[in-house]
Formats: C-alpha cells, sequence, structure tokens
C-alpha cells in the first residue's frame, strides 16, 4: 500500500479527476513522483466504483481501493447488510476477508470479528479502512484462514467464507470444490470452530449441484438487486436439517420483494389457466428458486403451462414479480403479428417460447420501448399464444 496516496494533494487530484478520461490520464502520466499513474487510476476507478456499490466508503474519506478485480468481486454493500440481518451471535470469523465489506458490515452486529486474508496488500488496505470507518472490534490475520483455524483451538458463532471462483490460470470456476477454499473438503474442520456456517457462492450455481457438495444446508437465500441475481447465500448448521429453505429477495428502490418456500416439499398441484385479466412475470431470484408451484398456492395465481413460468389471475394479486394487465392474447400467427404489430414499438418477452426476441423483432419488424407489453409464450394447450399487456 502505497501511503503517499493519503496525501492531502493526492487525494485532491483523485477527486477532481473522478469523471476524467481514464485512458487520457494515463498516457499523460503522474503528477506525482512517489506514485505512479496506475495506481492514481485505481484509486479513480475505485472511487467511481464505491458511489453506487459502496456508499459508505465513497462518503468517507481517507478510504483507499484495491485493483479493479477485487472491487468487482467484493459484496456490495446492500448485500453484506443482508449477510449480517439473517444471522446473529456474539463472534464471526470471515476466513476470506477481501476487501473487507462484509467483515465490517458483520462487525456492526456481531461483537467480535476475526477478519484473514493472504494477500498482505489487500489485507493492509482493509486494515487501514476499518480504522477509517471506526470498525473497532476486528481483529485483523495476514494469513489463510483455513490455516488459522487449524492452529488455533478458538470457537466461533459463525463461520463466513467467500471462496475465490478462480482457477490457477485465473478462468472461473462454479463447483465448490474447484474453489479455493475447497469448502466440501474442509467441512469437518469448519464444524469443530462454529456450529453455524454462512458461505457465499456464485449466482450461477445450480441450486442441485450445491446441495449435492455441501452437507448440513439448512437456509439458501437467494439475493437480487434491480432484478438481477447477484449472490446465494447457504447457511448450514452442525445439526443436520431435514428440510432447506429457500428464502428469495429482491431490492427495489420502490420496495423490497420476498418470498420463501421449502425445497422438496410436497405443494398440491397447481392450478392452470388460459390468460385472465392479469399476467404475472416472477423476479430472476424466484426463478432461480424453481418453486413455481409454491408461489402459484402462496399468491393465489393460475400458471399459464408448466414450463412458461408466467401466472394469471382475474382479480389483481400482491406478487413478487412483475405486474401486467391484459389487454388482449390471440394465437401465435404470423400474418396477424406482422399486419398489427409491423413498425410499432413493443417491449417483447418470450417464455417457452422456440423463436428469441432478436427474431421476433427482425421477422415483425417491431421496434423497442412503447407501453405495450408483448409476451410469446405457451399456454396450457400447448399453443403458441401471443399477449399484449400493459405494465402496473
Amino acid at each position: 500500500m502505497n501511503k503517499n496516496l493519503l496525501r492531502q494533494d493526492v487525494q485532491d487530484f483523485i477527486q477532481d479527476k473522478r469523471n476524467a478520461d481514464l485512458s487520457k490520464l494515463i498516457l499523460k502520466g503522474s503528477p506525482f513522483p512517489e506514485i505512479t499513474i496506475q495506481e492514481l487510476a485505481i484509486q479513480i476507478k475505485g472511487l467511481n466504483t464505491s458511489e453506487k456499490k459502496l456508499p459508505t466508503w465513497y462518503n468517507t474519506s481517507g478510504i483507499l481501493f484495491p485493483p479493479k478485480l477485487n472491487l468487482e468481486q467484493t459484496s456490495s454493500e446492500k448485500t453484506a447488510k443482508y449477510k449480517a440481518e439473517i444471522i446473529k451471535g456474539e463472534r464471526l470469523i470471515d476466513i476470506t476477508g477481501g476487501f473487507g465489506v462484509d467483515a465490517y458490515c458483520f462487525s456492526r452486529i456481531f461483537e467480535e470479528v476475526t477478519y484473514c486474508e493472504m494477500n498482505s496488500e489487500l489485507a493492509e488496505i482493509a486494515a487501514h479502512n476499518f480504522e477509517k470507518l471506526g470498525a473497532e472490534y476486528i481483529h485483523i490475520h495476514t494469513r489463510d484462514g483455513l490455516a488459522y483455524l487449524e492452529n488455533n483451538s478458538c470457537k466461533y458463532d459463525w463461520i463466513f467464507i467467500d471462496p475465490a471462483r478462480r482457477d490457477n490460470r485465473g478462468g472461473k470456476v462454479f463447483r465448490l470444490q474447484d474453489c479455493t477454499p475447497n469448502v466440501p473438503e474442509n467441512l469437518e474442520l469448519l464444524f469443530s470452530r462454529a456450529d453455524s456456517i454462512l458461505i457465499k457462492t456464485s449466482p450461477l450455481l445450480d441450486l442441485k449441484a450445491g446441495l449435492d457438495e455441501l452437507q448440513h444446508v439448512s437456509e439458501i437465500h437467494i439475493v437480487s438487486v434491480e432484478n438481477e441475481v447477484k449472490e446465494l447465500l447457504w447457511i448450514l448448521t452442525k445439526i443436520a436439517n431435514s428440510e432447506v429453505r429457500v428464502k428469495t429477495i429482491n431490492f427495489q428502490k420502490k420496495g423490497n420483494q420476498t418470498f420463501e418456500g421449502i425445497l422438496g416439499t410436497y405443494v398440491a398441484e397447481i392450478a392452470y389457466s388460459l390468460p385472465q385479466k392479469f399476467l404475472y412475470e416472477p423476479n430472476p431470484a424466484i426463478m432461480k428458486s424453481g418453486l413455481f408451484e409454491t408461489l402459484g398456492q402462496q399468491t393465489g395465481t393460475k400458471k399459464l403451462h408448466k414450463h412458461s413460468h408466467l401466472f394469471t389471475s382475474e382479480e389483481e394479486k400482491e406478487f413478487p414479480g412483475r405486474i401486467f394487465q391484459i389487454t388482449n392474447f390471440k394465437p401465435f400467427n404470423n400474418r396477424n403479428i406482422k399486419k398489427e404489430f409491423k413498425g410499432e414499438k413493443a417491449n417483447i418477452s418470450t417464455r417457452n417460447f422456440p423463436e428469441s426476441v432478436s427474431e421476433i423483432r427482425k421477422k415483425f419488424q417491431i421496434k423497442d420501448g412503447g407501453k405495450d407489453y408483448l409476451f410469446f409464450t405457451t399456454n396450457l394447450n400447448n399453443e403458441k399464444i401471443v399477449i399484449t399487456c400493459r405494465k402496473l
């Protein structure tokens, strides 16, 4: 960590150049002999990224940022706070500390947090920032988190792990056994130090694949921000559970959408229907869960088709996803669609339909935008249909 970056004249330069073209700025070189232009560029990029992703860091003076990859891999402040809300206890250890966003948010809830990070420069940056943020109860260890657990007998209420999802050549990996640390291989050690474990994984990890690799899973949290799945959180408890509860949250500006259900639990056969007055599209977190029967049962809606994952009702219902009022629906017919929508604007979605959105736009010359929403899908009679609606 180059402490010259903390000088007031350097900090003023970083603030002043935050909207500059970085490629042009790099070509000009650094105005400070003790600091490279690359170091300055990292801080400018980090400051810009943190404005929305990490507002507390952005609004705290004297914060230092790590290289782009480390900042991309860290939790957002919103999702880090969510993690801290779903667990409780007095002592927690984060064995994959990274930039320290999760550790900081845990320290707002837990009396004592231990942070382990084997990248010495990253650990030094995190330690500096913890001091600036006023995080007094974080104990920092610059070493491998698993080795730290092996070499002491401390007990914790929780262990938090965010395994690195890249192999030795920098390629992305998704299976837990291919990540670092290898959680499935070290569960015995982990449970010898804590009765509860919280694991953050890639949103691309298949739920069944994760369950096949892990033991003692009691909860899976699917976390979305503005309709994009960002994280999967796995809660493991030492005492085996007979059921796995799935909880989803979709953070939105107009209010958060939540939903939960139990994997593998029998749900009475879901009702099906042709389109009625309202159409519902589950948010991405629920789509990831696959709990469509539970969703229909809880919301009192009916499904259009087993594989369409669109719901309908005669009366408007509360629903964790997008809600539309249906204005028309008709069988899919090339001639009729082209006649009605050629040259018009519409927002197009496909569900359980053989053609993609881009293919439909090109084929029928439909422009993007406007107030109309067109859903190309399949109904309960296996007929291809087009539903015209307006978003509520």
